[in-house]
């Protein structure tokens, strides 16, 4: 959501605004859900009301730096002065008209020009392009952990992920106009869990960390009241307060979800006021029912897009284990090493890193040595998801008891 439609964040983005201003490149970082995407939007909204430009390169799709490129270039497109200059480079690839091209005609283009000898000059002359022009130019680079992640699953990934950052960084570090070009980063998966894994966290330290947490009680309570206001909703006084009871924490996605729900409900029950038991029946079978574990699978698919088959494989345990105990302590957690320490590699070690991601990522939070959900929905979610068939780890048998 942007514009009028963007609710509370305002610190944030008084924060977010002034690094960016100030020529500071920034790596947004947050738990699932949180509305990063929608921060970085609208931050760039409001920079383009005060002339600089804003460019969204979302590099999920990615296989390849070529393709990295590609996605940069197609959003210079809509700055005729910048693509013009980036099309010159190019030769007979981009001969003609550029402004009559399609945005898919126009990246088919751009794509057959690059290649694994020419990507990096063709990405410098266009960063290079955006430095130097008239007005400050803020680029945000979405779903660069995935792009990461993908590219090190393949032949010679560690080089190849290394080399794409080491360039990165020097383009972003070459001595323009400070403030002439800023760039944010920001994924759905943690990027430096990812490099701390690869044994590179270095390669990111030209960006300045910022961590979107949730909402408040109070602001999460005033969302759901300004929605309730925009669909001419009457409801109860305590239903925003228990709605957010239910969830235990402010992500906004889960807000806005529990509230499309509860407006469906009552217009399918034909309700005349929302009440403390509509918020408790649609929690019940609608967010932990079939449609609503759906909206959650993307915290799982996430979850194994960042993480190796192995480390996939004990989080799934962490998390059931979190979910149907209520905690993963420290003796789970010596009992789930000793139950993988025959078919898991260096599993105590595993451990640690995988509980690093659950954390960073916002499935877990630790408080001396135990790790729970703060959220209650993903809680209750994985709990549904693993209640019929994960045995506590306590209560595995093993040899010599």
């Amino acid at each position: 959501m942007t514009g009028e439609n963007f609710f509370d964040r305002e610190t944030e983005l008084r924060l977010l605004r002034q690094r960016i201003e100030d020529g500071n490149h920034v790596s947004l970082t947050g738990q699932r859900r949180m509305g990063k995407t929608s921060v970085a939007r609208e931050l760039g909204r409001r920079l383009e009301e005060e002339g600089w430009v804003f460019l969204f390169a979302d590099i999920e799709g990615a296989s390849s730096p070529e393709d990295v490129i590609v996605e940069f270039a197609k959003e210079v497109k809509r700055v005729q002065p910048l693509v013009k200059r980036f099309a010159s480079g190019l030769g007979r690839w981009l001969d003609g008209r550029i402004e009559e091209l399609s945005a898919l005609d126009f990246s088919v283009k751009v794509r057959a020009a690059l290649d694994a000898a020419n990507w990096r000059r063709h990405g410098e002359n266009l960063f290079a392009d955006c430095a130097d022009y008239e007005r400050p130019v803020f680029l945000v680079v979405d779903e660069l952990p995935i792009f990461l992640n993908r590219i090190q699953k393949g032949d010679d990934g560690l080089r190849r992920v290394d080399e794409f950052l080491s360039w990165f960084r020097q383009v972003l570090q070459e001595d323009h106009p400070r403030g002439s070009l800023v760039v944010m980063v920001s994924g759905s998966i943690g990027l430096r869990p990812l490099l701390e894994r690869l044994g590179i966290p270095d390669r990111i330290n030209h960006l300045d960390p910022f961590r979107l947490g949730p909402w408040s009680k109070r602001d999460s309570e005033d969302c759901f009241r300004r929605l309730a206001e925009g669909y001419a909703i009457q409801m109860d006084e305590a239903v925003p307060g228990a709605v957010y009871d239910w969830l235990g924490i402010g992500i906004p996605q889960h807000v806005q979800s529990f509230f499309a729900r509860l407006r469906d409900h009552s217009i399918k029950t034909g309700g005349a006021r929302l009440t403390v038991a509509d918020v408790d029946h649609v929690y019940r079978n609608e967010l932990l029912g079939p449609s609503g574990q759906n909206d959650l699978v993307h915290y799982e698919t996430r979850l194994k897009d960042g993480l190796d088959e192995a480390n996939f494989l004990l989080a799934m345990e962490i998390l059931a284990e979190a979910a149907i105990v209520g905690a993963f302590s420290l003796p789970a957690q010596r009992c789930l090493a000793a139950d993988y320490e025959r078919i898991v590699d260096e599993v105590r070690v595993r451990i640690v890193n995988t509980l690093e991601v659950l954390v960073h990522d916002g499935y877990l939070a630790e408080s001396d040595g135990d790790y729970r959900f703060p959220s209650l929905l993903l809680r209750d979610w994985w709990a549904a998801r693993f209640r019929g068939h994960h045995v506590p780890l306590r209560d595995r048998p093993r040899a010599g008891r």
